[in-house]
């Protein structure tokens, strides 16, 4: 592990940090102190300044309208987004950026590349995830929803679920059985389909939360070009693989950064509820401590591979189990400080590696509620923790494979 920076990469950073200070309000807080339609607002406003400077995308070739940043400068510029508290533009448009455009620089024909790669950065087309389904979920190979070829179509029939984000996209980039007769993992394609068709329903579902960020999505007869499936028929799963690495593996050295932010805020609220000097307290803010240390080596270590060109595998595992279940113990910690004051939702929710930072947040107190919550979900989503540790002991410990029924 060395991940030492460059003069030439200490250059680049005081060039971003000019950047941040050009473009960002006077007094800026961070991102978490926004709410509501000022949030939203901003969003919109930041992502078409990114775009505007090619920092949606930094690391695409430029032709495909990225910056053509080299590792260590992307990395950079993420680091400092996160210590800014503003969302990158991964995180920004984390489906159509960071997991398909990724994906289809991989994977995608240079058609698929050079007609869809721009369109994601101008924000002319809005991208969901269909992975999950009623009986494929952590099993992501039990696939169902039906593809058949017909002419020069796909007619796509079933049902996908917890597709977030459904009800705002326009496409949707979808895993199908498209050969019910090969083995499971065989015979599944990646299809990129348009959901403004007849043949698609998205229903919204209600969360815990009272937010409807999940939907159900069904297909009845709905049609995309032939031409659509992205690494070959029946060859979906090696290309899903690639995509969920990216998923899981892209904020592993800015993830930490977050982490700290919350864990001071965290300190600040003990300190402001009387109960900084409590020994239990106490013992419980030093694991949180030192679990955000380890968090920052496992992400330096990623970084350094990245940096000598290993792009995200099976490895990625590791850091999205262990922020997850670090996350529960540490919002639950939140709450029992704070008591029933946290039932007040004032701002928005604590770090997450898959959603914007709220670095700088106004109050230590926002929305501790919300970051519970929230990292419940953080187990499951991006693959569940008995997932992430099946694939450690199976894909990186060579241990033998959990016997199925």
């Amino acid at each position: 592990m060395d991940p030492t920076y460059t003069a030439a990469a200490a250059a680049y950073r005081l060039e971003v940090k000019e950047f941040l200070s050009a473009n960002l309000p006077d007094g800026w807080g961070g991102f978490g102190a926004l709410n509501g339609d000022e949030a939203d607002d901003f969003m919109v406003s930041w992502r078409q300044t990114l775009y505007e400077a090619n920092y949606l995308a930094p690391s695409w070739p430029k032709e495909y309208g990225g910056a053509g940043l080299t590792a260590m400068e992307a990395v950079i510029l993420a680091e400092e987004f996160t210590r800014a508290g503003v969302p990158s533009g991964g995180t920004n448009d984390g489906f159509g950026i960071r997991m398909l455009g990724n994906t289809l620089l991989m994977w995608g024909s240079e058609e698929q590349k050079a007609y869809y790669l721009p369109r994601i950065l101008s924000g002319e087309d809005t991208w969901c995830q269909g992975y999950s389904e009623p009986d494929a979920g952590s099993d992501l190979g039990n696939v169902g929803l039906r593809a058949e070829l017909d002419g020069d179509e796909w007619v796509l029939n079933g049902q996908k679920i917890w597709t977030s984000a459904g009800h705002l996209a326009d496409h949707v980039f979808t895993l199908v059985r498209s050969d019910p007769d090969a083995p499971k993992h065989k015979g599944i394609s990646f299809l990129l389909v348009p959901m403004d068709q007849p043949g698609i329903e998205v229903r919204p579902i209600k969360m815990i939360t009272g937010d409807s960020h999940f939907n159900e999505v069904f297909y009845t007869d709905a049609r995309c070009p032939k031409g659509n499936v992205v690494g070959g028929v029946n060859n979906g799963w090696g290309v899903a693989m690639s995509l969920l690495g990216y998923e899981r593996g892209e904020a592993a050295a800015t993830g930490p950064i977050r982490f700290q932010g919350e864990l001071e805020r965290l300190i600040t609220l003990a300190q402001e509820q009387g109960v900084a000097d409590d020994p239990i307290i106490r013992q419980r803010l030093a694991w949180c401590h030192s679990k955000v240390q380890i968090m920052k080596y496992l992400g330096q270590r990623t970084l350094t591979q990245f940096l000598a060109g290993h792009q995200p595998g099976p490895d990625a595992a590791i850091s999205k189990l262990y922020w997850s279940e670090y996350h529960k113990l540490a919002t639950e910690l939140a709450l029992d400080i704070y008591g029933a004051n946290a039932l007040h939702a004032a701002g928005r929710p604590s770090a997450s590696l898959f959603q914007t930072d709220d670095a700088g947040a106004e109050s230590s107190s926002a929305s501790w509620i919300g970051s519970f919550l929230g990292a419940r979900a953080g187990t499951i989503y991006a693959g569940s923790s008995q997932i992430q540790r099946n694939i450690i002991g199976e894909k990186l410990l060579g241990l033998p494979k959990e016997p199925r029924v």
